[in-house]
C-alpha cells in the first residue's frame, strides 16, 4: 500500500479498533443469556423474562443513547473546531453544558415544577441561553474566533460558579445532579432515544448542506470576504448548529464534553485533512468510543466500590489516549498566532494607572481587614482576636491572586491564545488530583502531606508538558492541546468523587471553590513571601514576552532562543499555579481573568501588562474574599468562586462595551 492510499485509509482503520472492541463487547454481553434471545429483545417485548424486559427497555436503549450521544458530540466538535480554527474548541467551549446544568440546579431548587414538563426542555433552555449571551457579547465584532472563544469561556465560568454556589449551599437537594453533571447514559425506555434521534439527524443533514461554505473558513478572513462570503452569518450558522447539537445531547444524558474534543483531533491525527471527512470519521468514531466505554464501565460495574458516571469514564480514559496522540499531531510551528487578545487600545498613562490600581488595593485591604458584618449588623473593629482571624486569609487570598495573575500573563503571551490560562494548562488539574488522591487514599492527612502531594502532581503535570512538546520546541497550540487533556482527566476524577456521594467530598468542593478559610498565620507569610519573590523573577522575561508573540520564526531572528525561553516560562508558571493552587484551589480562574482584565484597561507592553495583571490579581481575590465572607452572613461563598463572579461579570461587560 502505498503511502498515500495508507494514509486516506489511516481515520478507517482508527475506527476499526473500537469498532472491534465494541463488537466484542455486545456479543460477549448477549451470549451470557443466549445470543438469539438478546438480539430478538431488540424488537419484542416479552413480558415473562426479566432479562428480556431489561434488555429491551435499558440495556438496548442505553446503547443506542451511547452511540447517538457520542456521535453527536463529536460532529459538534468538529463544526466548532472548522469555525473558531482553534483545535482547543470543544462542545463545552460556548458554556452550553455549564447553562444546562445550571437551569436544572435552578429549576430544581426554585421551580421544580418546571421540571415536570421536561428536564431535556429545562436543560435545553440553559443550554440555549448560554450560547445567546455568547453570541450577544460578540456580535458587534462579527462573531471572531478569538473573541467567540474568549466569550465562551467566560460565560461556561460564570455559569460553572453560580452552580458550584448552589451546589455549596444545597448540596443534598442537588446530589442526584451530580450523577447527571458526569453524564450519565442509565435508561428505562426509548423515549430519549427517539427523542435524541431526529434531531441528531436534523443536525447532520444540515452540516452536510453546509459543508462547502464551511470550508471557506480554513481560508483567512481577507481571502474568505474577496470571495463574497459573509463570515459573522458563517459563524453564526455554524455555532448556532454545533450548539444545538450539543445543548441536544446534554439535556439528554449530561454532561459527557470530552468526546468532543478526542474524537476530531484523533482523526485529525489519522490524516483525515478535509472537513468532509472529518465530519464522518469523526461522528464515527466519537459513537464508537463512547459507546465502547460505556459496556465496558457496565461489565465491571459490579466489582466496583463507588458509582462511575460514564461521562467522566470517558474523559479518565480518552485523555491518556488524547496525551498519547498529541506529539503526533501536525500544526504549523513557524507561523505568527493572530493577536487575539489585543481587545482595548493601549493607556496613555500606564504608570498612572497602576498606581490608581494600587491605591485602590491598599483600601480593599483596609476595608476588608477593618469592616465586617456580626449579629448585630455591620460594624468597624480593631479587635485584636477578629485581625488575627482576617490577616492570613487577606494575605493568602492577595497573594494567590499574584501568582495565578502572573502566571496567566506568562502563559497567554508565549502561547499569544486566549483559552490559555494556568487552569486550562493542566497543572492546576494535576495539583488538584493529587490532593483529592491524597484526601481519600491516605488517614487523616495533615497540611504538610497535602501540601508535598500537591506539589508533586504539580510537578508531575508540568513533566508530561515537558516530555510530550520538548521534540516541538513547546509549540504553544501542542502545548495547550495537552493541558486541555490533562484538565480533563482532573474533572474526570472530580466529577467521580462528586458523584459517589463520599461525606468527604463537601470538603473537595469547598477545596474546589477557592476558600481561604482554614488559612493559619505561617500558611500566608510563607504564600505572600513565594508571590513576591515569583513576581520579581517574571519581570527579566519582559523582553521575551514582547517578542515570543510574533511568531518562533521571528523570535529567533530576533536572537531568542525560542525552545529554551519556553520551557523557562514554563517552568515558572508551573511553580506560580501550583503554589497558587495550594491555597485557593484550581477553580477560580483568576489567570485567565486578570490577564485579559489588565489588557481591557489598557496594560500593552510586556512588563506594564505584567504589573497591571498583578495589581488586577490582587484586587480582584481581596475583594472576592472579603464579600464572600459579608453576602450570605453568617454563611460563606469561597472566595475563588467570587472572584470568577466579580471578573467574569466585568470581562463580559468590557467585551459587550468595546
Amino acid at each position: 500500500m502505498t503511502t498515500e492510499a495508507a494514509r486516506r485509509h489511516a481515520p478507517a482503520l482508527v475506527c476499526l479498533l473500537p469498532g472491534l472492541a465494541l463488537m466484542a463487547l455486545v456479543l460477549g454481553s448477549l451470549a451470557e443469556e443466549g445470543l438469539f434471545d438478546g438480539l430478538r429483545a431488540l424488537t419484542t417485548v416479552t413480558p415473562a423474562s426479566a432479562e428480556a424486559l431489561v434488555r429491551h427497555y435499558s440495556w438496548w436503549p442505553r446503547l443506542a443513547m451511547a452511540l447517538l450521544a457520542g456521535g453527536g458530540l463529536a460532529l459538534a466538535g468538529v463544526l466548532m473546531q472548522q469555525v473558531l480554527r482553534n483545535p482547543l474548541a470543544a462542545p463545552t467551549t460556548l458554556g452550553v453544558a455549564s447553562g444546562a446544568n445550571l437551569a436544572l440546579m435552578a429549576a430544581t431548587l426554585l421551580a421544580p415544577g418546571l421540571l415536570l414538563v421536561g428536564r431535556e426542555w429545562v436543560a435545553l433552555a440553559g443550554g440555549a441561553g448560554a450560547m445567546a449571551l455568547v453570541f450577544a457579547l460578540t456580535w458587534r465584532r462579527g462573531l471572531s474566533p478569538a473573541v467567540v472563544v474568549l466569550a465562551g469561556l467566560v460565560v461556561n465560568l460564570y455559569a460553572g460558579a453560580l452552580g458550584m454556589v448552589l451546589l455549596l449551599f444545597h448540596q443534598e437537594i442537588l446530589k442526584g445532579l451530580l450523577i447527571w453533571g458526569a453524564g450519565s447514559l442509565s435508561q428505562n425506555g426509548w423515549h430519549d432515544a427517539a427523542f435524541l434521534a431526529p434531531r441528531l439527524l436534523l443536525g447532520a443533514l444540515a452540516a452536510w448542506l453546509l459543508l462547502r461554505p464551511l470550508t471557506v473558513l480554513e481560508l483567512d478572513d481577507a481571502s474568505a470576504r474577496s470571495l463574497g462570503v459573509s463570515l459573522k452569518h458563517l459563524r453564526l450558522a455554524g455555532l448556532g448548529l454545533a450548539v444545538f447539537l450539543t445543548g441536544c445531547v446534554v439535556s439528554v444524558v449530561g454532561v459527557v464534553g470530552f468526546i468532543g474534543l478526542a474524537a476530531p483531533n484523533i482523526v485529525r491525527l489519522a490524516g483525515a485533512r478535509r472537513l468532509g471527512a472529518r465530519l464522518v470519521w469523526s461522528t464515527l468514531l466519537g459513537a464508537l468510543l463512547l459507546a465502547t466505554t460505556d459496556l465496558l464501565l457496565q461489565r465491571f460495574a459490579g466489582s466496583l466500590p463507588t458509582l462511575l458516571p460514564t461521562g467522566a469514564t470517558t474523559a479518565a480514559l480518552g485523555a491518556p489516549l488524547l496525551l498519547w496522540l498529541i506529539p503526533r499531531l501536525r500544526l504549523e510551528a513557524g507561523r505568527p498566532p493572530a493577536n487575539a487578545t489585543a481587545l482595548a487600545p493601549r493607556h496613555p498613562a500606564p504608570g498612572r494607572l497602576a498606581a490608581g490600581l494600587a491605591l485602590g488595593l491598599v483600601v480593599a485591604l483596609l476595608l476588608a481587614l477593618l469592616v465586617g458584618q456580626a449579629a448585630d449588623g455591620w460594624f468597624a473593629t480593631v479587635e485584636e482576636a477578629v485581625l488575627e482571624w482576617r490577616w492570613p486569609r487577606l494575605l493568602a487570598a492577595a497573594a494567590s491572586g499574584v501568582m495565578l495573575a502572573v502566571a496567566g500573563t506568562l502563559i497567554q503571551r508565549l502561547t499569544a491564545n486566549p483559552m490559555a490560562s494556568p487552569e486550562v494548562l493542566g497543572i492546576s488539574g494535576g495539583s488538584a488530583i493529587a490532593l483529592i488522591a491524597a484526601l481519600f487514599l491516605l488517614p487523616a492527612p495533615d497540611n504538610l502531606v497535602l501540601v508535598a502531594a500537591g506539589t508533586l502532581g504539580a510537578l508531575a503535570s508540568l513533566a508530561v508538558l515537558v516530555v510530550l512538546n520538548r521534540r516541538s520546541g513547546f509549540m504553544p497550540e501542542r502545548l495547550l492541546l495537552s493541558g486541555v487533556a490533562i484538565t480533563a482527566l482532573f474533572d474526570a476524577v472530580r466529577a467521580i468523587v462528586l458523584a459517589g456521594g463520599d461525606p468527604r467530598g463537601q470538603q473537595v468542593i469547598a477545596w474546589l471553590s477557592g476558600s481561604t478559610y482554614y488559612v493559619d498565620p505561617v500558611s500566608a507569610t510563607v504564600v505572600a513571601g513565594l508571590a513576591v519573590a515569583l513576581a520579581l523573577a517574571a519581570r527579566p522575561f519582559a523582553r521575551w514576552l514582547d517578542i515570543l508573540p510574533l511568531g518562533a520564526a521571528t523570535a529567533a531572528a530576533l536572537g531568542v532562543r525560542v525552545a529554551r525561553a519556553r520551557l523557562a516560562l514554563l517552568l515558572l508558571v508551573a511553580l506560580l499555579t501550583a503554589c497558587a493552587t495550594l491555597v485557593v484551589g484550581p477553580l477560580s480562574f483568576v489567570g485567565l481573568l486578570a490577564p485579559h482584565m489588565a489588557r481591557l484597561a489598557g496594560f500593552s507592553r510586556a512588563r506594564a501588562h505584567l504589573l497591571g495583571a498583578t495589581l488586577i490579581g490582587a484586587l480582584l481575590m481581596v475583594l472576592a474574599d472579603w464579600l464572600g465572607r459579608q453576602l450570605l452572613f453568617p454563611a460563606e461563598i469561597p472566595a475563588g468562586l467570587v472572584a470568577s463572579l466579580l471578573g467574569g461579570a466585568y470581562f463580559m461587560w468590557g467585551l459587550r462595551r468595546r
